[in-house]
């Protein structure tokens, strides 16, 4: 691992600074006469590479395509930015900004006050843990979700091991720097990355992780579920199918999948809709047939949830 600083009031360092060691990039400063304090500490750690990142003016980056994954994790600020033709997000320091390898990339507004901590993993690095942890090959390109929250669950979590990282890369004899431990922790950044960002394979990942850990009783409920995922299901329903109390397949839910079997139905229900929207015609379907097909009733409860896990609306995905 190497780690290199800068601490500068001069833009052209700052974007020499980036080109080699994220993206070639355009920097147009916001703010005519204010002197910049760009201080950059980057570190290439093997599977990726992490930056903490500020600029001390408002500036906009431009970049191309940037031919990796990438994620942007702001403090103390908002950054607002774009990649091909989605329209602007704004990142915060409970949404992270996550960018795909495709599409022109541009930052439209890095405000002063705003550090980033920016994590630059490469393609194959990626879809390569992704085959592992599904244990079969990835036919079709993998598509992040372009938000991540990280103010609670999965999300938050890895925003801490980041940051863990961040800090322990940069020190001399930290512990990321060791040939066994280090590995480990390295690989759990990229893995965990494939665990709290919604993507296209998202249930897949799920499917084997119950099928690996979970007791017959839990299995024989997910069977249920995916067999006809439409049907209006209850607890009691599916604790029949089972073969156990409604009381006992909540708490082995709970214990083994850190969900509920509501809950579970509502994710498979949710990745079918969003499937079927991705192959549906937008002149001869519409939301609401696809959204009741797929056993949702309530279409404002459901049209939240669809946005929560995939950053978009329902309908800019069947437009899409």
């Amino acid at each position: 691992m190497r780690t290199v600083h800068l601490n500068s009031s001069d833009l052209d360092q700052a974007r020499g600074m980036l080109a080699e060691h994220f993206y070639p990039n355009v920097i147009d400063g916001l703010s005519p006469g204010a002197l910049p304090a760009v201080d950059f500490e980057i570190t290439r750690a093997g599977l990726f590479t992490i930056g903490d990142l500020r600029f001390g003016t408002d500036v906009r980056l431009r970049f191309g395509e940037l031919g990796a994954y990438h994620v942007d994790l702001p403090s103390g600020g908002d950054l607002l930015w774009r990649q091909g033709r989605r329209e602007p997000i704004l990142a915060t320091p409970r949404s992270a900004a996550v960018f795909s390898p495709d599409g022109d990339t541009t930052l439209d507004r890095w405000d002063a006050a705003t550090r980033v901590l920016a994590i630059k993993i490469e393609r194959p690095v990626l879809e390569a843990e992704l085959e592992r942890m599904l244990d079969a090959p990835v036919t079709t390109p993998l598509r992040l979700s372009p938000e991540l929250d990280v103010s609670r669950g999965a999300g938050a979590t890895w925003l801490r091991l980041a940051h863990l990282i961040a800090a322990d890369a940069a020190q001399p004899e930290g512990l990321t720097g060791h040939p066994v431990l280090g590995r480990r922790l390295r690989e759990s950044l990229v893995a965990g990355l494939l665990l709290a960002v919604p993507h296209n394979y998202r249930d897949r990942l799920e499917r084997r992780r119950t099928t690996l850990a979970t007791p017959r009783a839990v299995q024989r409920a997910i069977e249920v579920i995916r067999a006809d995922p439409a049907r209006p299901f209850t607890v009691a329903d599916l604790a029949a199918a089972a073969g156990v109390s409604a009381r006992s397949l909540q708490d082995s839910f709970q214990r083994h999948l850190s969900t509920s079997p509501m809950a579970y139905l509502r994710d498979v229900r949710l990745a079918w809709v969003h499937d079927e929207l991705r192959r549906a015609d937008p002149g001869r379907t519409t939301v609401t047939e696809v959204a009741y097909s797929c056993g949702f009733l309530h279409l404002g409860r459901f049209a939240g949830l669809y946005r929560s896990r995939y950053g978009v609306p329902p309908s800019a995905t069947l437009r899409d």
